[in-house]
């Protein structure tokens, strides 16, 4: 059995999250999704998620590419790897040759697991969704 992990923000949910979910689960057996917590995404993005954790976890785990959700609290992804042991790692391949992710690949691969990036979803994202309804909402005003 293959088991594959992906991990993401799920903040108001698109065309992107659903891509690489099924994308993710054509290329495992089981998908586990790490889903980032409030405390997570104001920590590294400095801002809140629109949905609340309870309910961007309770969206993912009923997608039906995915068999498990996990919180995601920390961006240490060698240490999901510690407690999931899973094989293949899904990743937007906006990361793809960054810094951090040329060492996560060297340590992944020590441990048999491989690294796939998927194409970001271009012109679709939650930063840019949430931009558009601000401005709605201020043209309202």
């Amino acid at each position: 059995m293959v088991i594959g992990y992906t991990t993401g923000v799920f903040d108001l949910f698109h065309i992107g999250h659903l891509n690489l979910l099924k994308n993710a689960k054509g290329l495992c057996d089981k998908l586990i999704v790490g889903v980032s917590t409030d405390e997570l995404v104001y920590e590294y993005k400095n801002k809140k998620p629109v949905i609340a954790f309870e309910e961007r976890i309770e969206i993912v785990r009923n997608i039906k590419f995915v068999d498990a959700v996990v919180p995601q609290e920390t961006r240490d992804k060698f240490s999901s790897w510690e407690k999931l042991k899973y094989d293949i790692m899904f990743v937007g391949d906006d990361w793809y040759n960054s810094a951090k992710w040329k060492e996560l690949e060297i340590q992944f691969k020590a441990v048999s697991v491989r690294i796939v990036f998927f194409p970001y979803t271009k012109g679709t994202s939650s930063t840019l969704i949430n931009e558009i309804l601000q401005k709605v909402r201020n043209d309202k005003e």
